[in-house]
């Protein structure tokens, strides 16, 4: 389980199904096996050096989210699991991307904070309610606007600073986990419970 906060950029090193990524903070605890989000998506280290991490990713992955997109040089947000007893700082977050959403625009707000706008995919949006959470690329934010697929989130500046959401252009596919507890809530619902 994550949370949304992430803890540092890391840079990839080798892109694709076998992917290194350069990294030093979350690798403090990290070992061969730990989990660490990577753009919200939860991967498996599978050898840990100095540098930073190995990691594989399965056909489903790569189809399923941004990381296939990636190219040597690119900048990944990480966040390692939480640990029993820790602080929720963000919601609950599994790193099981849902789909990716196609950024629309990113915009200066007066008071230093800025506006994302994302179109998410159709059958995600039934997951989604106002002021409800919402992961993007691993960061956990709130949704501010919703309107027919457009959701609307203010991002402040530093999580504009340190995350990948100031790099967003246009083209950018971006990681979408919805709010687990609607996913269940829909699942009891269809069910019978």
């Amino acid at each position: 389980m994550f949370t949304g906060i992430v803890e540092e950029l890391g840079l990839i090193a080798a892109p694709g199904a076998r992917m290194n990524i350069h990294c030093r903070k979350v690798l403090e605890d990290t070992r061969e096996g730990s989990s660490i989000a990577v753009n919200g998506v939860c991967l498996t280290a599978t050898s840990v050096d100095a540098a930073g991490f190995w990691c594989d990713l399965s056909p489903e992955t790569l189809a399923r989210t941004n990381l296939g997109a990636l190219h040597e040089g690119s900048r990944v947000n990480l966040e390692r699991p939480a640990a029993v007893g820790d602080r929720l700082s963000g919601h609950i977050v599994q790193g099981h991307v849902d789909g990716t959403a196609e950024f629309l625009s990113l915009d200066p707000l007066p008071d230093g904070n800025w506006w994302l706008t994302i179109r998410v995919p159709k059958e995600l949006d039934r997951y989604m309610i106002h002021k409800g959470s919402i992961t993007l690329d691993g960061v956990s934010l709130t949704i501010a606007s919703l309107e027919d697929n457009v959701a609307g989130v203010a991002i402040i500046p530093f999580t504009y600073e340190n995350t990948v959401t100031g790099s967003y252009v246009e083209g950018t596919r971006i990681n979408v986990e919805v709010d687990l507890i609607g996913k269940y809530v829909e699942k009891f619902l269809v069910s019978g419970f």
